[in-house]
């Protein structure tokens, strides 16, 4: 018989993990509500073109969008720091794939912390939209 195994719970040298949820619902009806205070405030005019380039799909973009954002603050412990919603872009690549830029404050903490690389990965589906995000940094 095989005994139980400890298992480290905690991220491997180097690498930090993110992960959030958001409402479909929520972002349509701040919105609805809100109109561009709202948009303007969280996405840069690049995420807010896309998001707008699919007819219906609006919600559900930048629902998963939002997500992202709050994974990477979740990932880089950025929730203390001050840092702007539009300061972590999510960018979209001509093979459909996302990628993490980071601007200002956050590109500045994330270069104390050594970070080199971002990956991201966003769904919806339903009411639900989620992003999980790991970084990796040097281990000087």
């Amino acid at each position: 018989m095989s005994t139980p195994t400890d298992f480290e719970c905690s991220s491997p040298a180097g690498a930090r993990l993110g992960f959030d949820l958001a409402r479909i619902s929520g972002i349509a009806e701040s919105i609805r509500v809100f109109g561009r205070r709202f948009t303007d405030r969280l996405f840069t005019p690049q995420e807010l073109d896309y998001a707008l380039a699919a007819s219906g799909l609006c919600a559900e973009r930048l629902a998963a969008r939002f997500a992202a954002k709050e994974a990477v603050i979740k990932a880089l412990q950025l929730s203390e720091a001050g840092v702007a919603f539009r300061d972590i872009e999510v960018v979209k690549q001509a093979d459909g794939s996302c990628t993490i830029a980071l601007h200002g404050k956050a590109r500045r903490i994330a270069d104390g912390l050594g970070v080199q690389r971002i990956l991201v990965s966003l769904s919806h589906d339903g009411d639900c939209a989620g992003a999980v995000v790991q970084t990796f940094q040097n281990q000087e």
